[in-house]
């Protein structure tokens, strides 16, 4: 890594340097390490069984609603939207308002343009692409927070957080939830009888995975079936790879896909994804996996699971806790290997964005930017909040209060995911454009150029370059 680069996040510029990005490493590093052992909780449920969970002690002013009713549409669905329910119940209690939580699909915008279209847009949106809050801005959609919300966000989140939320300079997006997606997932049963350890760089990963193969069983469980999984093994091994520079600038498709460091990127991940029995099911079994069944088919099935490993982010706790297996004990983490110099550090996260300005809907905006919001959901597992004022002691196992230790010891030191800064037609919509160009190449990893090619086809016409 360079001894300085150019953070774009979203219309945002800032500084870091090499010794920051090593220290937070290091961190990740440190903490995931020392997260054996006994934990409480699976990072399912945790707290009340059926009577929700009890809310932190009041540190937020919000106004009397009563008799207003809301919206919030959010993609989230299972566990996540059962979690979030509870946020926005203590939100009915504080305020009197009505909330109804609203599912809507990817693309979001798309749905959101067919709600606005029709005359009944939802008062706040969760948006999980700073690409897409820019449209949103871009179309009139999108409402400025107000005093009270910018003030909740200003006391709680990181300048670097505080700025991916910006537009123009001023501040629409509150980041309610992120994510630590450079973390890869073990069955520690089947590390154990291949003798394997945990990786710290590629080489040895690919080591581990042959050990894991040799044992019988899967290295790795892919949820191809889900695009979106593809992009983030993408964009950990160009961030470690190419560097941050690049990064950046792939980001904003300032350099083309068809750029030497695309193509090194893609021969790299060919190294997993084109070995023979690499990938649980075969290129065909994955393209059928959807995400949360690459993380439930790791951990069920004794000592004979169909895979060893499953790359994603924290919030892949909550597909554990849908097994048997214990965080912690049963289910492991490491962080991604580093491919060049230094391991990667991406981040993605969904923020709220208000699309009706209204005291009510401003008044939610204020309730997510706050630290009592975040902490039930972060009680109830499989959640990570990049809000600082959150009290780490709140997570439901050890595993998971590292990570968020880790993820705000950070501060502003981090990558955004790429494909959530591009336009939602290139990195953000099933079946076109990054997801189903790698998707593709998933199912012919020998295919790079041809890849590159469609990349950069797909990626100009999305950018309108």
């Amino acid at each position: 890594m360079r001894t300085s680069s150019t953070i774009r996040t979203g219309r945002t510029v800032k500084r870091t340097t090499r010794a920051a990005a090593t220290l937070a490493v290091a961190a990740l590093t440190l903490s995931l390490t020392a997260c054996g052992g006994d934990d409480d909780n699976g990072g399912g449920d945790s707290g009340d069984k059926g009577g929700g969970t009890k809310a932190p002690a009041s540190s937020v002013t919000l106004p009397k609603l009563d008799g207003e009713s809301l919206e919030v549409a959010a993609v989230w669905t299972g566990t996540e939207q059962k979690n979030f329910k509870q946020v926005l119940t203590e939100f009915e209690k504080r305020t009197g308002a009505k909330v109804t939580f609203v599912p809507a699909q990817d693309p979001i915008i798309n749905f959101l343009g067919s709600k606005i279209a029709g005359g009944s847009p939802p008062d706040v949106a969760m948006l999980p692409q700073p690409g897409a809050i820019k449209q949103a801005v871009d179309k009139g959609w999108a409402k400025p927070l107000g005093a009270e919300a910018t003030k909740e966000l200003g006391e709680n989140y990181s300048q670097g957080w505080q700025d991916i939320g910006k537009v123009g300079g001023k501040q629409y997006g509150v980041y309610y939830k992120a994510a630590n997606k450079s973390l890869i997932w073990y069955n520690a049963q089947v590390f154990e009888n291949a003798g394997a350890a945990e990786p710290k760089t590629w080489d040895e990963l690919l080591d581990t995975a042959q050990m894991v193969y040799d044992s019988g069983v899967a290295p790795f469980s892919v949820g191809g079936a889900d695009g979106w999984t593809l992009t983030d093994w993408f964009e950990n091994v160009y961030l470690s790879q190419a560097g941050p520079e690049k990064y950046d600038q792939l980001a904003q498709h300032q350099i083309k896909w068809t750029d030497p460091s695309v193509k090194e990127a893609l021969t790299t991940l060919a190294e997993i994804w084109g070995k023979k029995d690499f990938v649980a099911g075969g290129a065909s079994g994955a393209l059928q996996t959807e995400f949360p069944a690459s993380v439930t088919q790791t951990f069920t099935g004794g000592d004979q699971p169909k895979a060893g490993m499953v790359y994603e982010g924290d919030f892949v706790q909550v597909n554990i806790g849908e097994t048997k297996a214990k965080v912690g004990t049963d289910a492991k983490v490491f962080p991604f290997p580093a491919v060049g110099d230094t391991a990667p550090v991406v981040s993605g996260g969904d923020a709220a964005v208000v699309f009706k300005d209204s005291k009510a809907a401003q008044a939610l905006a204020t309730w997510l930017a706050s630290p009592d919001a975040a902490a039930i959901q972060a009680k109830l597992g499989g959640f990570l909040s990049p809000n600082k004022s959150v009290d780490a002691s709140v997570y439901p196992n050890e595993v998971q209060k590292k990570i968020a230790d880790a993820l705000i010891a950070a501060g502003d030191d981090f990558r955004f995911d790429m494909s959530d800064q591009a336009p939602q037609a290139f990195g953000g919509t099933p079946g076109k454009g990054e997801w189903k160009t790698l998707q593709d190449f998933l199912k012919n990893p020998k295919d790079v150029a041809g890849a590159q090619a469609k990349l950069e086809a797909d990626a100009a016409a999305a950018y309108g370059s």
